[in-house]
Formats: C-alpha cells, structure tokens, sequence
C-alpha cells in the first residue's frame, strides 16, 4: 500500500510539472528520469508504458542523442552561467578527435525524457536533459523545460524531436549567447516544444 502511494504522488507530480505542454498539438505519455536505474524500477513496476528494456536502449539513445546536439560553449564560464555552476564539462567529442577547435564545454546529461511511441505502435522516444541556469532541465534545444528531472504526465510529441547537430560546429561565445539571449532562447520557434516548469 505504501508503494502505490508514493507512485501516485509521484505522478501527481509529474502531471503539475508536464501539465502546462499545449494542448492543441497531439501529446503522448512521458516520463523524465534521472538515470537509467530509476527508470528500470519504475519499470519493474509494471504500471507504465515502458519496460526495463526500453530504459535501457532509451538512456543509451539519449546519451548518442546529448553528445551530438548538446549546446557548446567556448568556455567553461559561459557554459555554466546558462546552466549552473558544476552543471558543465568538456566536450568529449572534441577531445576525442584532438581538438583543433580550442576548448569546447557542454552541459552535463542530468537525466532523460521517455516518450511512448504515436500511432499505435510499441517503443519509446526519448531525450536527454540537462539543466539549466535556474535549476530546472531541458532538453538539447532548450524548447522544452521541466521543473524536475523525476516525473509522469502527458507532453507535446514535439519534445521528442532531435535538436539540430552542434557536434563538430564552432562553440557559441559569450556574445553569441548574448545575442540569442540565452539557452534555448532561438530555437523556440522551431519545434513548437514546450516550456513548463522552472
């Protein structure tokens, strides 16, 4: 009995987090977690519309999806004041193939978004979350933003669109950002994502 009260509050608060996503374009469950092991529990717990399998090759697809369109700084400062202080670190892409593009820093993946597959058929999507300067999280683009990073409730399938690739491209400077005004702050038009939450 207590279980199933602790789950139920749990989506209660999940709803209130997720619970301001539109409602004109077409939504499907979600979940945000933050880690693959509290996923696997929830799953375990049979109630939602994933399985401990699709926590598994979610998270890995959403850490493919993070190396790839996470936003990318010229400097660890700049980095973190879009998304809290310890919240960055250095872009393992670019170390990797040596660099040749100075210092490269990203936000770290605090967690990840589950999203049930539309139209009927069986999977999930899924994103990765980091947080941002006010301690909430969101996703790559920033168009969509969450209170918590632990939750259930019904969101815009268009969260679950892929942010463009910054992989490989030149970090953003301080007066880059400045001029798009923040994370997240030029791409809200592009997906018609959500913003809910901190």
């Amino acid at each position: 009995m207590r279980k199933r009260s602790a789950h139920v509050s749990l989506a209660i608060l999940g709803a209130a987090a997720f619970g301001l996503a539109g409602c004109k374009s077409q939504e499907t469950d979600a979940s945000a977690f933050p880690d693959e092991a509290s996923c696997v529990a929830a799953a375990d717990q049979g109630s939602l519309f994933f399985t401990a399998e699709d926590c598994k090759t979610a998270f890995a697809e959403a850490q493919a999806n993070h190396l790839e369109t996470a936003p990318r700084y010229d400097s660890l400062e700049v980095c973190e004041e879009q998304h809290g202080v310890g919240n960055c670190g250095g872009d393992p892409a670019a170390q990797q193939s040596g660099g040749g593009m100075g210092s490269i820093f990203m936000p770290l993946m605090m967690g990840y978004l589950l999203g049930s597959a539309l139209g009927g058929s069986r999977g999930v999507m899924s994103q990765p979350l980091s947080r941002t300067a006010n301690g909430g999280f969101a996703t790559p683009s920033g168009d969509t933003r969450l209170a918590t990073n632990n939750g259930t409730g019904k969101m815009q399938a268009g969260a679950f669109t892929k942010a463009p690739t910054t992989m490989g491209q030149p970090p953003m400077s301080r007066a880059q950002v400045a001029q798009r005004g923040g994370f997240g702050q030029t791409a809200t038009s592009r997906s018609g994502g959500a913003r809910v939450g901190g």
